[in-house]
C-alpha cells in the first residue's frame, strides 16, 4: 500500500489543490504524525487562515469516517497530521521487507543510463582525488540498476595528450625499461617530475614533448609502442585498486579511441554556423549564455578536450540511445561541462537534455591537498591499506576471537573509506579522518556494518529465518521504538528513488545511519529473545532491518559482514 497516495486520495475530497501528493511530508518526529500536509498554499483559494483550514479539513475527515489503516487525524497549527494504525502498518512493512531486493523498482524499465566514472589519467597514480568519481559513479550505477534502468558504466581513461609527449621525452632521455617495469607508476611519476624539473632549466624540452605528441598523432610506430606499454603498466596498477574495491566497468574506452574521428564533429559545427575563428583558433561563441567561448581547434589545428568529448557523446548516443548520460567528474570542471552540453544542444541534438554533470567535491586528508607535478600525491592504495590495517588493530583489540579477521578488516576498512566519501551531498569537499570514519559508534560504515552483524547474531541465536509469518507478528511491533524502525524501513524504496532522481548517494548513507540508530534503540529497549508471544514479531523486525541494511550497503558498494 502506498500510504502517501492513499492520504492524497482522502484529502482530494476536501481540498481544491493539484499538487496534494507532492506536498505530503514525512515529519522528522512521529509524534508530529506519520505523514503531514501543510495548508499554507490553500489560504488564498479558500480565503481562510491556514490553521483554520487545517482544523476544518480534520473535522470533515473525521465526520466522514477514517479508513481502517488510519488511527487518527489531527491538526497542529497549519498542518494536518495523519497517524497510521500501527498493527496494519507493521504487517505490511514486514511483508514487503522480507523480499531479497526490497527497495528496488521497475520505474526505469525500458530506459538507459550511461555513466562515465573514475576515468583516471594514465601514467599517474590513482590518488584520493579519483576516489569520489569512482565510488559515486559505482553507487549511481547500482542505484539506477536497482530502479530498473539498463545501465552502462564507462571508464573514459585519460590516455592521450601532452602529458604523454612529456613522458616520452623523459623516458627516451633518462628512462630504463627494466626499472620502470619494476617500479611501475612510481617510476613513471619520477620521470614525469624530472621532466618538469629539467624543463624549468631547459624550456626547449617542452617543444620536444610537443613534437612527440605530433608523432603519436601521426601514428609513429616507436612512439605508439612506448605509449601502449605505459598504458599497460598503468592499467595493471589501476586494476589492483578496482579489484580491491569491487569496482567493475562495462567499457574501458579512453580518449585515444577517438583519434582520427573528430573531423566530422568539427565539420558539423562549421556547417551549422557555430564555429567562429579568433586569432587563428576556432571556437563556439557562448557569450549569449554567459559563458566563455568553447575552444574546438587550436591555432595549429590541433583538437582539444571539447572536440573529443563532442565526438564521444555522439558515439555514446549512437551506441546506447541513452535517456541519461552522466559524467561523474569533480566540481573543478563545472564550467567546462556547462559549455560542452550547451554546444551539443546548439548542434540540435535533443538528447543533450539527458546529459548531466554529477560533480563530487574535492577529497583530501586532514593534512591537506597534494601537488601532482611534484609527485606529492596521497595514493588511494596507501589510504585503503592504512584503513584496513587500523581496522584490523581495532578488531584484534575488541574481538580477538573473531573468525576471518583479515577478511572482515578488509570489508570494514574499505567500507569506511567509501562511506565517508559519500556521507555528504554532491559538491561538498570531503576530508578523511581515520579516527572519525573508523568510529564504530559514529555516523560511519563500521557502525552500520556492526548493526547488521548484530541483527545477524540475534537471528542466528534464535535459529530464525524468513519463514516467519509477517501478519502474525505485527501485534508485537506497536511500541514506539519498533514503530519508528518500521517507519524508516517503509521509506527505503522512496529514499532509493530520491537518490536516483537527485544523483545523490548520500541520501542512502544517511538513511542507513538513521535506520541503524532506530534499530539499536529498539534492540536496547526490548528483549527480543523473550520466549513469549512477542519474540516472533521482534525477530521478524530484526530480519527486516538486516535485509534492508544489507541492500543499502550493497547499493553503496560496501560489504555487510555477518560477524564483527
Amino acid at each position: 500500500m502506498d500510504y502517501r497516495q492513499a492520504i492524497a486520495e482522502q484529502l482530494e475530497k476536501h481540498i481544491p489543490a493539484q499538487d496534494i501528493f507532492e506536498s505530503i511530508e514525512t515529519p522528522p518526529d512521529a509524534k508530529m504524525g506519520h505523514f503531514a500536509y501543510p495548508c499554507f498554499k490553500l489560504a488564498k483559494t479558500m480565503r481562510k487562515a491556514p490553521p483554520a483550514i487545517a482544523a476544518d479539513i480534520v473535522t470533515a475527515l473525521n465526520e466522514n469516517g477514517l479508513p481502517p489503516w488510519l488511527e487518527s487525524v489531527q491538526s497542529t497549527n497549519a498542518y494536518i497530521n495523519f497517524f497510521l494504525e500501527r498493527e496494519t502498518f507493521a504487517a505490511q512493512v514486514l511483508e514487503d521487507t522480507v523480499k531479497d531486493r526490497y527497495g528496488s523498482s521497475t520505474r526505469g524499465a525500458g530506459k538507459t543510463v550511461v555513466i562515465d566514472f573514475s576515468s583516471p589519467n594514465i601514467a599517474k597514480h590513482f590518488h584520493i582525488g579519483h576516489l569520489g568519481t569512482t565510488i559515486i559513479g559505482r553507487a549511481l550505477y547500482n542505484i539506477f540498476s536497482y530502479e530498473g534502468y539498463e545501465v552502462t558504466g564507462i571508464n573514459y581513461l585519460g590516455d592521450w595528450g601532452t602529458a604523454f609527449g612529456k613522458l616520452l621525452t623523459a623516458f627516451l632521455r633518462w628512462g630504463d625499461r627494466d626499472e620502470v617495469e619494476r617500479t611501475g607508476l612510481d617510476g613513471l611519476t619520477a620521470l614525469y617530475v624530472r621532466f618538469h624539473d629539467e624543463a624549468e632549466k631547459d624550456p626547449s624540452l617542452e617543444d620536444e614533448a610537443r613534437g612527440y605528441v605530433v608523432k603519436m598523432e601521426a601514428g609513429d610506430e616507436e612512439s605508439i609502442k612506448i605509449w601502449k606499454w605505459i598504458c599497460e603498466i598503468s592499467m595493471r596498477e589501476y586494476q589492483k585498486i578496482y579489484t580491491r574495491m569491487g569496482v567493475t566497468f562495462d567499457s574501458y574506452k579512453g580518449e585515444s579511441s577517438y583519434n582520427g574521428k573528430m573531423g566530422p564533429a568539427v565539420d558539423e559545427l562549421r556547417e551549422k554556423g557555430l564555429l567562429v575563428e579568433s586569432e587563428g583558433a576556432h571556437m563556439v561563441d557562448l557569450e549569449e549564455y554567459n559563458m566563455p567561448p568553447c575552444l574546438i581547434l587550436r591555432r595549429d589545428g590541433g583538437t582539444l578536450y571539447a572536440t573529443r568529448d563532442i565526438t564521444a557523446a555522439k558515439d555514446r548516443y549512437e551506441t546506447y540511445k541513452f535517456d541519461k548520460s552522466l559524467y561523474v567528474v569533480a566540481t573543478e570542471q563545472n564550467l567546462y561541462f556547462s559549455q560542452l552540453f550547451k554546444v551539443i544542444e546548439l548542434m540540435g541534438y535533443p538528447w543533450a537534455k539527458g546529459m548531466k554533470h554529477v560533480a563530487p567535491g574535492m577529497y583530501s586528508l586532514e593534512s591537506g591537498r597534494m601537488q601532482t607535478r611534484k609527485g606529492e600525491v596521497v595514493k588511494l592504495a596507501d589510504l585503503l591499506e592504512e584503513a584496513v590495517a587500523k581496522t584490523l588493530a581495532i578488531i584484534e583489540e575488541k574481538s580477538p576471537n573473531l573468525e576471518n579477521k583479515a577478511e572482515v578488516a578488509e570489508q570494514v576498512g574499505i567500507g569506511a573509506v567509501v562511506f565517508n566519501g559519500m556521507y555528504n551531498s554532491m559538491g561538498k569537499d570531503v576530508v578523511f579522518s581515520f579516527d572519525r570514519m573508523l568510529n564504530f559508534e559514529g555516523e560511519t560504515a563500521p557502525y552500520v556494518q556492526y548493526t547488521h552483524a548484530r541483527a545477524c547474531s540475534v537471528l542466528q541465536k534464535a535459529e530464525a529465518n524468513r519463514s516467519l509469518t509477517p501478519t502474525g507478528c505485527a501485534k508485537a511491533l506497536c511500541d514506539d521504538e519498533a514503530f519508528e524502525t518500521l517507519r524508516l524501513l517503509y521509506g527505503f524504496p522512496e529514499r532509493v528513488a530520491e537518490a536516483a532522481d537527485r544523483y545523490e548517494p548520500y541520501i542512502i548513507s544517511r538513511f542507513l545511519v538513521a535506520l541503524a540508530q532506530a534499530f539499536n534503540k529498539f534492540y536496547n529497549t526490548h528483549i527480543i529473545l523473550s520466549g513469549d508471544d512477542t519474540q516472533a514479531g521482534r525477530l521478524a523486525l530484526v530480519d527486516a532491518v538486516r535485509n534492508t541494511l544489507e541492500n543499502g550497503l550493497r547499493l553503496l558498494g560496501i560489504k555487510a559482514p555477518k560477524k564483527m
